[in-house]
């Protein structure tokens, strides 16, 4: 589920990663299947490419029953009553809204409506319509109105604009209806990217989250695009509050892993060398999302987006065995970054998968030897 970061990104993502994948696999295709030395990622019980999940970081089987249950029956009233009792200051919560606002949007996509047809995603309508005072209902409309704006237009055209305000009123309009939710709030974080706030601005907006959920990892996610050089920030501005936010991190959050996320939103535009892999800023980095994923707690929302970014930086600095441990910790599910900036996130986790499965075997490796 992350998300809203994929117009600017993948053009990047192309850039580092093709040239490393083309070369990395000529290497693993050289080996024959069937033959006792090919690297076979289902000798270690991992999904197949067609059956990776791409709509979640990780499982949260109550959301997929609903959403499929939503979905089927065009009702709202089974979402509703799951975020009614989904803890708001939690990042799950986040997440939930997320999920319901991206399906809504897939549908209308999907379904834009004429004449003998009703638009996709028409719960929504409905939900807002019979429901104006939940508070949950009017989250997922601001949300599903970001997306809208990230999907549909162009940043600083006036259709961008003009959907962007509107995402901004429904997000007051959330808050209003649940003063302690920290939510509407963070959906506004990508209104202020999309609008250009001023620093003063945007810092207004982020003490508000900090005055309800300080350690939100869902919400620094979401506010450190702001801070990069491809937006209204720089290199330095997003170190410094990726860096500021693991300092202040608790015992346990997942936090620490913040300067990992930023050192991927500026990662060169240019085929790297592999020794930028092994560079004291990435080395640190991810030392430090390792540091956050054994200290935190293994039922995390967050934890899975930790881990896949995880694995893009680990196979890339050729640390086998660590990536190969990520992935039977988040395998089945695709929906995370660095995976989400691909048109096919599946293929694109299913080359990192390979190439992480014929290292760690290179090496000595066998299904016999991974912890599980």
């Amino acid at each position: 589920m992350e998300i809203l970061w994929v117009l600017i990104a993948a053009a990047m993502l192309g850039f580092v990663l093709v040239p490393f994948v083309r070369r990395r696999r000529g290497m693993i295709e050289q080996v024959s299947p069937g033959h006792p030395d090919a690297a076979d990622p289902a000798n270690y019980g991992f999904v197949r490419q067609e059956e990776l999940d791409i709509r979640m970081p990780g499982p949260d089987q109550d959301l997929l029953d609903v959403l499929d249950l939503v979905q089927r029956t065009q009702d709202y009233r089974a979402a509703a009553q799951l975020l009614a009792g989904t803890e708001a200051e939690g990042e799950r919560r986040w997440q939930r809204v997320q999920a319901f606002a991206g399906a809504a949007a897939l549908e209308l996509q999907q379904r834009p409506g004429g004449v003998s047809e009703s638009p996709g995603g028409q719960w929504l309508r409905v939900w807002r319509s019979e429901q104006p005072k939940d508070a949950g209902g009017a989250a997922v409309h601001a949300e599903f109105l970001v997306q809208q704006a990230w999907r549909t237009a162009t940043p600083g055209t006036d259709e961008f604009r003009i959907i962007m305000e509107e995402a901004k009123a429904a997000c007051g309009e959330a808050a209003l209806l649940a003063p302690g939710d920290p939510v509407p709030y963070i959906v506004e974080l990508s209104v202020a990217r999309g609008l250009a706030y001023s620093r003063p601005e945007f810092e207004q907006l982020w003490l508000k989250i900090l005055d309800r959920a300080p350690a939100h990892m869902g919400a620094h996610l979401a506010a450190l695009p702001y801070w990069c050089e491809k937006w209204h920030g720089s290199r330095q501005l997003a170190y410094e509050f990726a860096e500021a936010a693991a300092a202040r991190a608790p015992r346990g959050s997942l936090l620490a892993a913040m300067p990992l996320f930023a050192v991927f939103e500026h990662l060169p535009e240019v085929t790297l060398v592999a020794g930028f892999w092994q560079s004291e800023v990435v080395t640190k980095a991810v030392h430090g999302a390792l540091f956050a994923v054994g200290a935190a707690r293994p039922d995390d929302p967050m934890l899975a987006h930790v881990r896949h970014l995880l694995v893009f930086f680990l196979v890339r600095g050729e640390r086998w065995a660590e990536a190969m441990d990520q992935l039977v910790h988040v395998d089945g599910h695709v929906g995370a970054l660095p995976w989400t900036l691909s048109a096919d996130p599946a293929a694109e986790f299913a080359v990192f998968r390979a190439l992480a499965v014929a290292g760690y075997e290179a090496n000595g490796g066998s299904p016999a030897t991974l912890p599980h």
